[in-house]
């Protein structure tokens, strides 16, 4: 009666001595018509290689960007702040869109370089000197924590990610709150609000902001790699390492952006 069913007839496993067949395969025969099923025609599939050359490109676009913006920062400020809005439309469109966009992430990309350049300038003109150290700080903390992901030192974890996901909401709360602060001359109007305005120990808000950003901007690499590693294990088709770009690249802009604003903060 089952048989009658095209979705079993069809079939050769549920043809009659297609149990014997299959039983008949040895685990590495089941394993390499496993993967001849899940792997993209062409063989064409994400690898680390293939992601870090598309991130590499990604990055080559955000420098380009980033020195337009540098340029252009006195003579037209609304450039690099229509970019930084247009950054975040884009931003929200690639982490809603169900399959990558090799054109949008590199849109944004563009429009983050802008934006980039632009408000590093903007930085250097009142902090000299300021954006040659989170420059570094990032390079540091980037290569940190790929050498210790890379020697399996740290790996992402479910308790860890919860308490990291915890920690995003409550900053992203705080960082809200302190925008309106800011916007409606709180704080004794303090450009950096609480961040600048409240002290622990002597030490600014901002800057103790600034050092647990970095941690959470850390872990952040850490589950990127793991996606980036465990897309490859799956053999997922290689458009999905624009994913992984798109992801590398967003956390390493929030963290080169958290670390100008904690110098800044420090050096006021």
């Amino acid at each position: 009666m089952a048989l009658n069913n095209p979705a079993f007839t069809r079939s050769p496993a549920f043809a009659q001595g297609g149990v014997a067949v299959a039983q008949d395969l040895s685990a590495q025969q089941i394993d390499e018509v496993y993967n001849r099923a899940n792997t993209p025609s062409g063989g064409d599939v994400m690898t680390v290689e293939n992601t870090i050359a598309k991130t590499v490109g990604a990055f080559a676009i955000l420098l380009v960007g980033a020195g337009i913006g540098w340029v252009t920062a006195s003579t037209m400020p609304l450039l690099w702040i229509g970019a930084g809005i247009i950054g975040f439309v884009l931003a929200l469109v690639n982490i809603f869109k169900k399959e990558p966009s090799p054109v949008l992430v590199l849109a944004y990309s563009a429009a983050q370089g802008v934006f980039v350049g632009g408000i590093s300038a903007f930085y250097e003109t009142q902090f000299p000197g300021v954006v040659v150290q989170a420059v570094l700080a990032t390079f540091v903390v980037v290569g940190v924590t790929l050498a210790l992901f890379a020697s399996g030192r740290i790996r992402a974890s479910k308790k860890a990610t919860k308490i990291f996901l915890i920690a995003m909401v409550g900053y992203a709360v705080f960082s809200l709150v302190n925008l309106g602060i800011m916007i409606f001359g709180g704080a004794g109007g303090n450009p950096w609000g609480l961040r600048g305005s409240v002290e622990i120990f002597g030490i600014p808000l901002g800057v103790i902001l600034g050092v647990f950003v970095v941690i959470l901007a850390a872990y952040s690499l850490v589950l990127d790699f793991d996606f980036i590693q465990q897309g490859a294990r799956n053999k997922a088709p290689a458009k999905y390492g624009w994913t992984g770009a798109f992801g590398i690249m967003v956390t390493v802009i929030w963290l080169y952006l958290e670390l100008l604003r904690m110098f800044a903060i420090a050096r006021n």
